[in-house]
């Protein structure tokens, strides 16, 4: 196998986490409730953290919001982003009340002084900023000297942005380039790319659905992490932010980037089968949710793929015949379980293997 050749990029960081240069690439999501709820926000952000995510990003449209998120971040164990969007008061803040980064256009808080207000707020606070750049917010200059949102344009956006902070002596930022159209958001992240070694926050933006949108995401980010492009990713989904977390993961585990629970390889079935893989399938999924350590198995209905399957995975079951099924372990047939027995002993197998993993002191990432 061909392994990807990663940009080298500077590196940052979000509060304790390292954005860019040679640190894994992280895994974003962000809440959907009122910042105002604090209850309902730190659930969500809590559910994030269980679910793996390394950066959470939290909406600040207005004056209570950032009053709320001092508590906040004080709460949550993941670095905290702060959204803004035109106002630079609701950054400083963002800034004064904990949050590790903030997401910004400092082409859209106004003047050049204000500019300097933000960014000695992030100078005094160890904040890091994203400057974020969105093929639907394109500010009016782009497009009338681009005629229309286009790659071009979000590139000449994003280091126009960055020169600002460059120029006012600030070098702790990330970029992003997005577009809900995956052609144009890759095309301005690989221009990007070609001309800057900052860390790149990757995204389609506005992906849709959790179906559409995952599909949408993992051809556009898939792509460019393929290209060796990205330093941190966020998929955009009209779902449960959960879900964008797992998602994330399970691009960056195909991918062989980032290894983060349990990966399973399995067999769509078909008449051969020896037990029902797809059920097993789901129920071992949601039994083996909560574990973070990088384990593999395959689930594979027959003899035809199994034993091959079971020789690249930790823990293997193959279907056979009698309602006895073959067990592998590290790629050796081991011994047979019987049908109705499978997936509890499956799941011992797989917490014996995690136990001896915590034990051995195995880094995961």
């Amino acid at each position: 196998m061909s392994e990807i050749s990663r940009k080298k990029t500077k590196k940052i960081f979000v509060g304790n986490v390292p954005v860019g240069g040679d640190s894994f690439i992280s895994v974003q999501s962000m809440t959907n409730t009122l910042t105002t709820d604090i209850k309902s926000t730190l659930k969500q952000i809590r559910d994030l953290e269980d679910a793996g995510a390394d950066i959470v990003r939290v909406s600040c449209p207005d004056k209570d919001s950032t009053e709320s998120l001092n508590q906040i971040v004080k709460s949550a164990k993941v670095p905290i982003v702060a959204d803004i969007h035109f106002h630079y008061k609701r950054a400083i803040e963002a800034a004064e009340a904990g949050a590790a980064c903030l997401r910004i256009n400092p082409g859209n808080i106004g003047s050049n002084e204000r500019v300097k207000e933000v960014i000695k707020a992030a100078k005094d606070n160890n904040c890091a900023i994203r400057i974020g750049v969105n093929a639907g917010s394109l500010e009016k200059k782009y497009l009338e000297k681009f005629g229309e949102p286009k790659p071009e344009a979000m590139v000449a956006s994003a280091l126009d942005h960055a020169a600002i902070l460059e120029d006012n002596d600030f070098f702790n930022f990330k970029i992003s380039v997005k577009a809900s159209d995956v052609f144009m958001a890759m095309m301005a992240y690989q221009k990007l790319s070609e001309v800057c070694d900052y860390p790149l926050h990757l995204g389609i933006t506005e992906a849709g659905g959790s179906q559409s949108g995952t599909v949408k995401s993992s051809i556009g980010i898939g792509q460019m992490l393929l290209q060796g492009i990205g330093d941190t990713i966020r998929v955009s989904l009209s779902a449960n932010p959960v879900e964008e977390v797992k998602v994330g993961f399970e691009i960056l585990r195909s991918l062989d980037i980032r290894h983060k629970g349990v990966r399973i390889v399995s067999c769509p079935s078909c008449a051969r089968q020896g037990f029902d893989v797809i059920k097993t399938v789901q129920v071992l999924e949601k039994r083996l949710a909560h574990i973070s350590e990088p384990v593999s198995i395959s689930i594979i209905g027959c003899v035809v793929n199994g034993p091959g399957e079971a020789k690249m995975t930790d823990i293997g079951l193959t279907g056979g015949g009698n309602d006895t099924h073959k067990i592998y372990i590290s790629g050796v047939a081991d011994h047979n379980v019987d049908d109705n027995k499978k997936v509890d002993h499956l799941v011992e197998l797989i917490e014996k293997k995690v136990s001896d993993l915590r034990s051995k002191s195995i880094v995961v990432d």
